[in-house]
């Protein structure tokens, strides 16, 4: 399912995101960038050791990415040219909302930050976090039709989803927020 939104195609997909060809893949991470499981473990597993190191040093470097903040590192092995490492928050921990909108923005500050014309979201924080998969729907789409609605160098971002079930959760949200 894609729409044109102002100036950026905006598509949902249900495939893995580590074989999609963009500029930017977002990972859902940890505060310490550490690729363990869920998301991010795929995508460290599959783009190689490179994306772990540089994640570590980030974290030496400039501390832990706090909540509704990002990082950024090369792709690795991925088609992709970079991840934007995305925290987004557990469940329960309070403020959940805005955390996951913040989250969503940065990512899409750092692509134009950085020039690029692509990016692929997962459902952030809807793993291991807890997150409610309905209410991400709502708050990361939403996120983006304000971005886009304002002048933005992106040309296409992408909801890829895990499963038929994310895919419709997002579809439904998606079809009430951009038409």
């Amino acid at each position: 399912m894609k729409i044109r939104f102002k100036k950026t195609e905006i598509e949902l997909i249900d495939g893995d995101i580590t074989t999609l060809d963009v500029d930017a893949v977002v990972n859902a991470a940890n505060s310490q960038l550490a690729h363990g499981g869920g998301v991010a473990g795929v995508i460290s597993k599959k783009g190689g050791s490179a994306i772990q190191e540089e994640s570590a040093l980030w974290v030496k470097t400039r501390g832990p990415v706090h909540v509704g903040d990002v990082a950024i590192t090369s792709a690795g092995d991925l088609p992709a040219r970079y991840i934007i490492h995305a925290v987004g928050p557990h469940q329960g921990e309070g403020k959940e909302a805005e955390k996951l909108k913040h989250a969503t923005l940065n990512s899409l500050k750092m692509a134009d930050d950085r020039l690029l014309k692509s990016i692929a979201f997962p459902a952030i924080s809807t793993g291991i976090f807890g997150y409610p998969m309905d209410k991400c729907a709502k708050i990361m789409l939403s996120a983006v039709k304000k971005y886009v609605g304002q002048e933005t160098g992106l040309e296409h971002i992408i909801f890829c989803l895990f499963g038929e079930e994310a895919f419709n959760i997002f579809q439904k949200r998606f079809i009430r927020i951009f038409h």
